[in-house]
C-alpha cells in the first residue's frame, strides 16, 4: 500500500509537527499535533499511536527531519511533506 492509499483510507495516525500555533491556523481533520523539539520526549505516546504515522509540516522539512529520527527509533512511519498535500488526499 502507497502512502496516498494510507492516507485515503485513513489508515494510521497523522501528525503534525508544526508548532502548536501553525497547527491552530489550520490542519488535516483528525490529526494530533506533536511539535518537531518535543517528539524525543513524547516517544512512549508516540509508540502507543495506531501505526503508520504519516507526518507533516509545512513543506516536507520538519517531517523528514521526525521522518528520519522515528524511522531510527523502529517506529513505522512516512514522510508526507505538506499538511496541504496530506489533506488533499485525505480529502480526495
Amino acid at each position: 500500500m502507497n502512502l496516498e492509499q494510507i492516507i485515503k483510507e485513513k489508515k494510521g495516525t497523522v501528525v503534525d509537527v508544526r508548532t502548536p500555533g501553525e497547527f491552530m491556523g489550520g490542519n488535516v481533520a483528525g490529526s494530533i499535533n506533536i511539535p518537531l523539539q518535543e517528539i524525543p520526549e513524547k516517544l512512549v505516546e508516540i509508540k502507543a499511536l495506531n501505526m503508520p504515522l504519516i507526518l507533516c509540516c509545512a513543506s516536507g522539512g520538519r517531517s523528514g527531519q521526525a521522518h528520519y529520527y522515528l524511522s531510527q527509533q523502529g517506529i513505522e512511519c512516512f514522510n508526507g511533506g505538506s499538511w496541504f498535500d496530506v489533506n488533499y488526499f485525505a480529502n480526495n
